[in-house]
């Protein structure tokens, strides 16, 4: 366990935060610790989401369960947070359409 800072990139937010991370810390809790600084108060929430996270200009995300240390981030360095819907979610979506 050890402090790692890393900077986050949150879609729809302006503002890049600085995160103390635990080299432990999931990617799910990488993103909810990013979300404490955006949601709510310059992003709003986005029911039927999930917040998944990549490295800043990536296309795959790291799978939810990864450790920060098994990521290969360097300290500093940029990820992105961004809104996945949730296949609840888009059931939801999906049975209105077809009602």
């Amino acid at each position: 366990m050890a402090l790692f800072p890393l900077t986050s990139n949150f879609e729809g937010d302006f503002v890049l935060q600085l995160l103390p991370i635990d080299t432990e810390n999931s990617m799910d809790e990488v993103a909810a610790a990013a979300a404490y600084h955006s949601v709510g108060r310059r992003v709003r929430a986005r029911p039927g989401h999930i917040m998944r996270v990549r490295r800043q200009d990536a296309d795959e995300f790291f799978p939810r369960d990864m450790k920060v240390s098994e990521s290969g981030l360097k300290p500093t360095e940029t990820i992105e947070i961004i809104w996945e819907e949730s296949k609840a979610g888009l059931i939801d979506k999906l049975t209105k359409v077809f009602q």
